[in-house]
């Protein structure tokens, strides 16, 4: 409870929902096992989310790189996107989740897959590629404070920071 944002409850809620992943005979060893992402993914709460693998992605500490989760990187992931965690933490995490290709920054590429992840895949919801340099430019210009032509995680925590609704959008409640 101390190395979280949850209560008590919310401890043992997401241990009830964690162990239901598993199956019924790995259910008693539920603290040491590991839930693939495929049964991750089953959960409502990730099931609509358009992140869902950069989520799994950025949660788990798998060795073999499985996105597989443990009860502690299952807590984590709820502890973050919990309504009790701070806006930095959420926004740290939130940096990691649309960081694609793991280097420390949002450059064009990370921001074409964000924007892709958000419009969907689908043919009539895809911009036309003069309408996502476009917007491209415009997230750019408005957040690239030191016009190095990427977001650093101080430049995507200030305009998060100007952003009221963010933390109260960046969470899932089991």
């Amino acid at each position: 409870q101390e190395l979280t944002f949850l209560s008590k409850r919310e401890i043992l809620l997401a241990y009830k929902r964690f162990s239901e992943l598993l199956p019924k005979e790995e259910r008693e060893n539920a603290c040491s096992a590991r839930v693939p992402k495929s049964q991750i993914l089953t959960l409502p709460e990730l099931r609509a989310n358009p992140f869902q693998h950069r989520i799994c992605h950025v949660f788990s500490t798998s060795e073999s790189g499985d996105d597989s989760m443990s009860f502690e990187d299952f807590l984590d992931m709820l502890s973050v996107f919990s309504d009790s965690a701070t806006s930095d933490i959420k926004s740290h995490y939130a940096f990691r989740i649309f960081d694609f290709d793991n280097d420390g920054t949002l450059d064009r590429r990370d921001l074409e897959q964000l924007v892709n992840c958000l419009t969907g895949q689908g043919e009539e919801s895809r911009l036309s590629s003069a309408e996502m340099e476009q917007l491209i430019q415009n997230i750019l210009e408005e957040s690239d404070i030191d016009k190095d032509g990427t977001i650093n995680l101080s430049e995507f925590q200030h305009v998060v920071s100007r952003s009221p609704d963010f933390a109260s959008s960046f969470k899932i409640v089991l």
